[in-house]
């Protein structure tokens, strides 16, 4: 426990610590975008993912070199009893999906965005190819053979779903975790804080089942606490499409060596009926609302509600602050979810 507190520690102080720096050299390089509910849209540095996944890389990397090495000199120093081999594949995930989401975000399609300074947006890979880019991040998992290939299904029991699991199970996760997590996002504060409660919610649940989830869970949501200081509104870094990939296939990773499944799915419900909601038009759908002149959004689409924040924003008028607080208080109550004896 002591060394998982110290990774916890230390992915929070690196994330904290050089998102500063990242924003300066974000913004000098040119990788910026726009923060599309401000009335004057100011131009932002983007791909913050980059900064939490340095976080998550130094809280794992600490915990598998403290756990390898300090029970050898310390035997009082109490660690969960797991294999470092799923951090290791986790790790590697982790690699992968920050540099498929910086490449996203350095996409150099762009569209006409109407300000002051005539700025393109970029608007990224193509909404098809984006899960091609992502499977690779299910490889490590699929190589360590990572989970239990034995699923309870509700009304039929345990199925041993034997070499599908690995080799279909695994990658749809991974991949479909890391696009619906994509799909709830651009305001200040939203990916960031719903990630805190959801990763916050996971890892307690692992740690009272003594699963490896645990590290994975609770150093990310430590790099995101370091993050959001930064991200929350008014937002002095945007976090890209580094972070959601990133986020998404934590989770993916945490369930899957961790065993949770069951558990993943209930926690990624808003994700999953933001899925289907956006399904309706073909993924064409913004979440974004109609900024009026007191600050306030209106639903893009009128009465139709494509996404989450189309249902709140229809409730009614709601600032980029309000609908992100909401979002987050609506992921909570899924969390609590998991720690209920029904579910």
């Amino acid at each position: 426990m002591i060394i998982l507190l110290v990774s916890v520690v230390m992915s929070f102080l690196t994330t904290f610590f050089i998102t500063p720096y990242f924003i300066r050299f974000l913004y000098i390089a040119g990788i910026v975008g726009l923060d599309l509910q401000k009335k004057d849209k100011p131009k932002l540095p983007t791909s913050g993912g980059i900064c939490v996944a340095f976080g998550v890389l130094a809280g794992l990397l600490t915990y598998i070199g403290l756990y390898t090495f300090v029970p050898s000199f310390f035997p009082s120093v109490s660690t969960l009893k797991i294999s470092v081999i799923p951090l290791l594949a986790v790790t590697s995930s982790v690699l992968i999906v920050m540099f498929v989401g910086l490449l996203d975000d350095l996409n150099v399609r762009s569209r006409k965005v109407r300000t002051k300074e005539g700025y393109d947006i970029r608007i990224g890979f193509s909404q098809w190819i984006k899960p091609l880019l992502t499977l690779p991040a299910a490889i490590p998992l699929m190589a360590i053979s990572a989970g239990v290939d034995t699923m309870a299904i509700p009304f039929i029991g345990n199925v041993e779903l034997g070499v599908l699991y690995p080799l279909l199970l695994i990658p749809i996760g991974a991949v479909g975790a890391s696009n619906v997590v994509n799909m709830l996002a651009g305001f200040n504060g939203l990916e960031s804080g719903m990630g805190i409660v959801y990763l916050l919610g996971l890892g307690i649940f692992a740690l009272l089942n003594e699963s490896i989830g645990s590290i994975i869970f609770l150093v990310t949501f430590a790099a995101l606490v370091g993050f959001i200081k930064y991200n929350w509104y008014s937002a002095k870094i945007l976090p890209g499409d580094s972070l959601t990939y990133l986020l998404g296939s934590i989770v993916a990773a945490g369930v899957i060596v961790g065993n949770m499944e069951r558990t993943g799915i209930i926690v990624m419900l808003p994700f999953i009926i933001e899925f289907f909601l956006k399904l309706r038009v073909r993924f064409k759908a913004t979440c974004l609302g109609k900024l009026r002149i007191d600050g306030k959004l209106d639903p893009p689409y009128g009465r139709k509600v494509y996404s989450w924040t189309h249902f709140i924003m229809n409730l009614r008028p709601m600032t980029e602050k309000q609908v992100t607080i909401l979002l987050i208080a609506i992921q909570f109550c899924f969390v609590i979810l998991i720690f209920l004896p029904l579910f």
